[in-house]
């Protein structure tokens, strides 16, 4: 201090120590301010995102409609020699197939390839053992195998099963997972939504008038994302039908979709 003051005197020495004194004194004022502002959003915060007081609710809604598509795939197996033999057998009745669904009005963009593989074939070459060592056996190749897998959709489900009938008449290898969906799947899962709504809005007044509180705004929504289909009567869904089985003129009805949704609702009360 002495320093300070043989440097700058006595006076100077007592003018810095005045604004220094000064300067501390408005920093402190200024982080106590601070400080209490930042206090002050604390409640706004817990109110917006994390208040004390909350309950939760639940609705489900359900949604009920005709199936008005079909879809079913059908699979051509067919083994050659060689691959391209293999292929032109297949493609063969491939072709067969797609000239009947034309016919019947089915549209190019309802017909898809969803597999098409190419095998080759082995068989085991056994030799008889006379004498001793045994001769050794191994794998011979024998042709190769082409597998193409077709899946259809039909718009107009009442010639679902005429159409399969048709497409197993044609020596088709299988014919599988024929099942009846709906087309505008939104509009029916808009409606079970609304009405898992309405009902968990009705649950929580409800909820609300036996505990004495008030509602307050929606502080959580959550939708499962979940709508299961659910087949009623004959012709909901088949896995696989052998071909031999199909009847002439098969009769598939479609029965009713039913289409569900779950939500939660929390709210705050007051």
């Amino acid at each position: 201090m002495n320093m300070f003051n043989q440097f700058l005197g006595e006076e100077g020495f007592k003018r810095i120590s005045k604004w220094a004194a000064i300067s501390l004194m408005l920093l402190s004022a200024f982080l106590l301010t601070k400080v209490i502002s930042e206090l002050k959003t604390i409640p706004t915060i817990g109110d917006e995102f994390y208040p004390q007081s909350t309950i939760s609710v639940s609705g489900e809604g359900e949604a009920y409609a005709i199936p008005d598509i079909a879809t079913f795939n059908f699979s051509v197996v067919e083994i050659s020699d060689t691959v391209a033999g293999a292929q032109e057998k297949a493609e063969q009745k491939i072709n067969k197939a797609l000239s009947i669904l034309e016919e019947e009005g089915i549209e190019d963009k309802d017909i898809k390839t969803i597999g098409y593989n190419v095998y080759p074939k082995y068989e085991w070459n056994r030799v008889a053992c006379v004498t001793y060592p045994c001769p050794t056996s191994k794998q011979v190749l024998v042709g190769y195998e082409v597998n193409q897998t077709i899946t259809v959709k039909i718009k107009e489900t009442d010639k679902a099963g005429n159409l399969v009938t048709k497409i197993g008449n044609i020596g088709v290898s299988n014919i599988s997972g024929m099942e009846f969906t709906v087309d505008n799947r939104d509009k029916y899962i808009a409606e079970a939504r609304e009405e898992a709504i309405k009902k968990a809005k009705e649950k929580a007044k409800i909820l609300a008038n036996q505990l004495g509180v008030r509602l307050g705004k929606i502080m959580y929504y959550n939708e499962n994302g979940v709508y299961p289909y659910e087949a009623y009567g004959r012709g909901g869904g088949v896995e696989e039908m052998a071909v031999s089985a199909v009847p002439m003129a098969a009769d598939l009805p479609a029965g009713e979709t039913k289409i569900t949704s779950n939500i939660t609702i929390t709210y705050e009360i007051k």
